[in-house]
């Protein structure tokens, strides 16, 4: 009779496979939807407005008198635009993860209106070949800016130690800026003091001089204006469209843990191929003209967060962080303005190029939920 003993460190068989560590397979993906509050720094200093004294100044002198400034679009207050973020991750091994993730930032407008002045002033905006100013004594010049961003992004993860992971990936940037200038309240009239309606005769030169002749105030005269009309489109338009197609590698980190929250951080950083486009519409004798211009230049963008995370369970992490998206050599709308040249007479608007010169700054608050299974 043969006794066997039952041993707690019996080893396997020869040739016999070791017990599988299963805790890293099960949770093989996890989703991630966050809220973003992002607000966007103005890099380019473009002079849209300057003032000039309406009762001393007349129409023909504001054509070439400098005048002083009264809006840059560097002055322009975005706000802030609530957006989403999506992240899915796919864990392939203890080792290695791969992720997609997409961010849409919409909406991060301003519009700020200068005037009117009380007395009243001219409100002259100047491009190559052109200025404006209001028809009419009550109007005051408004801006309104507008930035959208979109982003999709394909990293491949791999894991250095348990609190240090580097990445690389593919990206598409896309960031949309438009500017616009109106007078408001628009025209309820037909401006004809600018044909000479308030000349005192008809003549070439009595006309030429009435018109040059006039300050802001004569504006309100009968002769001024004629015919109802149905509002006129601004006198400026200029949007354009940044498409970055590139290479990033980046690192997350956690830098402190405690019980079930840590603190981390993530860093990235990028080169693309940015094609951007400019697109302007002019209005001259309220006809409007159009141009158009695109370029492909090289730029960049650099991204960075600091995140707390807290894990609820084994499936579910709460998280909220600081977030900034740098974006370098692209083109922004008021950048656009120097390369945008008119002609009156005939009219025609030319665009000379794609000024991709420019810079951005994204950053605002994330808080999001995290799920594995």
């Amino acid at each position: 009779m043969t006794a066997f003993a039952e041993t707690s460190d019996a080893q396997p068989a020869s040739g016999a496979r070791p017990p599988v560590d299963q805790s890293i397979d099960l949770l093989r993906w996890t989703v991630s939807l966050e809220a973003v509050a992002f607000s966007r720094s103005n890099s380019v200093s473009q002079v849209l407005v300057s003032r000039l004294p309406g009762a001393t100044t007349t129409f023909g002198q504001t054509q070439a008198m400098a005048g002083s400034e009264a809006f840059n679009s560097n002055q322009f207050d975005q706000g802030h635009s609530i957006a989403p973020r999506l992240t899915l991750r796919y864990q392939a091994d203890a080792n290695h993860r791969f992720e997609l993730s997409y961010i849409a930032v919409l909406n991060l407008n301003a519009t700020r209106t200068t005037g009117p002045d009380n007395p009243v002033d001219w409100y002259v905006m100047r491009a190559p070949g052109f200025w404006q100013t209001q028809d009419f004594y009550y109007q005051g010049m408004t801006w309104a800016s507008k930035t959208d961003f979109q982003s999709v992004e394909v990293n491949a993860r791999s894991k250095v130690s348990n609190d240090f992971e580097l990445l690389a990936g593919f990206r598409w940037l896309r960031l949309k800026d438009s500017l616009a200038g109106s007078l408001k309240p628009t025209d309820t009239n037909q401006p004809s003091w600018k044909v000479g309606s308030c000349a005192t005769d008809s003549s070439p030169a009595a006309i030429l001089a009435s018109v040059d002749g006039m300050t802001l105030p004569r504006t309100a005269q009968a002769c001024a204006a004629s015919g109802a009309v149905d509002g006129y489109p601004p006198f400026w338009t200029t949007s354009t469209t940044n498409d970055l197609f590139g290479l990033q590698a980046g690192a997350e980190g956690t830098f402190l843990s405690i019980g079930r929250l840590s603190l981390g951080g993530v860093a990235k950083l990028g080169a693309y191929d940015n094609r951007a486009r400019q697109d302007t519409a002019v209005s001259m004798k309220k006809q409007m003209y159009h141009a158009s211009a695109q370029l492909n230049r090289l730029a960049f963008a650099g991204q960075g967060e600091i995140r707390a995370k807290y894990t609820v369970n084994r499936n579910t992490s709460v998280k909220v962080g600081y977030e900034m998206l740098w974006l370098d050599r692209i083109a922004l709308a008021p950048g656009q303005i120097d390369l945008t040249t008119s002609v009156s007479s005939p009219g025609s608007v030319t665009a000379t190029g794609v000024n991709n010169g420019s810079s951005v700054l994204l950053q605002g608050f994330t808080i999001g939920l995290e799920y594995a299974f």
